[in-house]
C-alpha cells in the first residue's frame, strides 16, 4: 500500500505535488476489493437491490474507510460524476484526489479530475421492459451495456485502465464467467463485428469465504483511442 502523508486543505493555498507509480490505480482497486465485503457485511448497512442504492452505499462505505485508514486518506469517492469527454454521460463511481495533486505517469490529476472509472453492474440484469440481460457487456439498443461503454469510448475514453464492480445477486462467479464470455463470442461471431473473442474475461482470484472474485481483460478500441483493460471486481451479494 502507498505510504501516506499528511493532507492540509487551506483556502488560497496550492495543493501540494505528489509523484505516484503507475501502479497507484491497481493498488487502490486492491484497496477497494479489500473493503467490498466489509461494505456488504457492514451491520449498519441497510437491505438494497438495485444498482444505484447499492452503488451509493459503497462510496459511502469508500469515503469513511479511506478517511481514516493509512495510504488512502488522499482519496474521495464521487458517484454519478460526469465523462471528461463524452460530456452528457455520467460514471457510476469515481475516486478522485483529495487535497492534493497527483502526478501519475506523467499525468496531472487534481480534485477535479477522475483516477480512474468504474461501471457498477447487477448480475443478473433486472427482467424489466427495455432491459437487456447482457447489459454487462452490451445492450441491443442503445450504449449502456458495461464493457460496450468502455470499448467504444463512451466512458473513459482519456483512460486506458478502468474498472467494472458487479453485484452477483444469483448464481455462481463461474456461472456469469461462461455467460459473459458467450456473450462476447456470440458479438464476436457476428460479421463486421468490432468484438473478439480478445474481448473475453480471464479469472485471476476467487474467494469462496470473502464472496469475492477478481477477473482481468483487454479491449481494442476503435479510431485513435488507446487499448483499455479492465479490473472486475465481482461481490457475492446472497
Amino acid at each position: 500500500m502507498l505510504a501516506d502523508f499528511p493532507i492540509t486543505t487551506q483556502a488560497g493555498r496550492f495543493e501540494p505535488a505528489v509523484q505516484l507509480p503507475g501502479t497507484a490505480r491497481y493498488e487502490l482497486l486492491e484497496f477497494i476489493a479489500d473493503e467490498l465485503p466489509h461494505w456488504r457485511d457492514h451491520p449498519e448497512r441497510k437491505p438494497e437491490t438495485s444498482e444505484t442504492a447499492l452503488t451509493g452505499q459503497l462510496c459511502d462505505h469508500l469515503n469513511s474507510v479511506a478517511r481514516t485508514s493509512v495510504g488512502w486518506s488522499w482519496v474521495q469517492f464521487r458517484t454519478e460524476v460526469r465523462d471528461e469527454v463524452q460530456r452528457k454521460r455520467t460514471i457510476d463511481l469515481v475516486p478522485k484526489p483529495c487535497g492534493a495533486v497527483f502526478i501519475i505517469e506523467g499525468r496531472r490529476h487534481t480534485q477535479f479530475d477522475t483516477l480512474l472509472p468504474i461501471e457498477c453492474k447487477r448480475l443478473p440484469t433486472p427482467k424489466e421492459k427495455d432491459r437487456d440481460e447482457r447489459e454487462y457487456v452490451v445492450t441491443a439498443t442503445g450504449t449502456t451495456g458495461g464493457i460496450q461503454r468502455f470499448k467504444f469510448g463512451y466512458h473513459g475514453a482519456n483512460h486506458c485502465f478502468g474498472a467494472m464492480i458487479a453485484f452477483v445477486q444469483d448464481q455462481t462467479f463461474s456461472h456469469w464467467l461462461n455467460q459473459v464470455n458467450a456473450w462476447i463470442a456470440e458479438l464476436a461471431a457476428v460479421p463486421g463485428s468490432d468484438w473478439n473473442l480478445a474481448d473475453s474475461l480471464t479469472s485471476t482470484m476467487e474467494d469462496a469465504t470473502t464472496g469475492i472474485c477478481k477477473l482481468n481483460s483487454t479491449h481494442r478500441r476503435t479510431s485513435t483511442l488507446q487499448d483499455i483493460a479492465l479490473q472486475h471486481l465481482w461481490i457475492r451479494m446472497n
